[in-house]
């Protein structure tokens, strides 16, 4: 499927996020603790990074089955393949849709006046594209939409190749 292939290769390029603020993580507290020099850009990245590792990353979860659920239930000897596709096509058309759908819907204001004001950090030092990471709010959640989507299909698939 086009939507899975899209946000696999979304999420691999990501997951190369992980690597860089590692690294950027070690260096800056090896510059804080053992030279003295902190640096306020150094951390904006650092939180910059993990809010798209987060935002670019949770379709990518989503797609592999990597979100925490209340496993209690979802995982018992009460729940086959059948009743989990319910729960996963429910839970997906009433929580996860409607919800990404209102985070972009509400988020277009937001990220158009960043980038009319060429938003960037109000601290001394600090990075100039904090538009970069708003728009990712939305680019976010519609990869999340799209995958909520993919799965909904899916598990419907599941449904109707249970009743025949």
């Amino acid at each position: 499927m086009f939507i899975d292939a899209s946000v696999e290769r979304c999420g691999q390029a990501t997951s190369w996020l992980v690597l860089v603020l590692v690294l950027l993580v070690a260096y800056d507290v090896a510059m804080r603790y053992l030279f003295q020099s902190g640096s306020v850009a150094l951390q904006e990245m650092e939180w910059h990074l993990f809010s798209l590792i987060f935002l670019l990353g949770s379709a990518y979860a989503l797609r592999n089955d990597g979100h925490v659920r209340l496993d209690l239930m979802y995982h018992s000897r009460f729940m086959n393949d059948y009743r989990r596709a319910w729960v996963n096509l429910i839970g997906s058309v009433v929580f996860l849709i409607p919800f990404c759908v209102l985070i972009i819907t509400s988020s277009e204001a937001f990220v158009v006046q960043a980038w009319q004001f060429n938003e960037g950090s109000p601290d001394p030092g600090g990075l100039p594209w904090r538009w970069i990471l708003k728009s990712a709010v939305p680019l976010g959640f519609g990869l999340l939409l799209l995958q909520g989507i993919a799965e909904a299909i899916k598990n419907l698939f599941i449904i109707l190749d249970n009743k025949s």
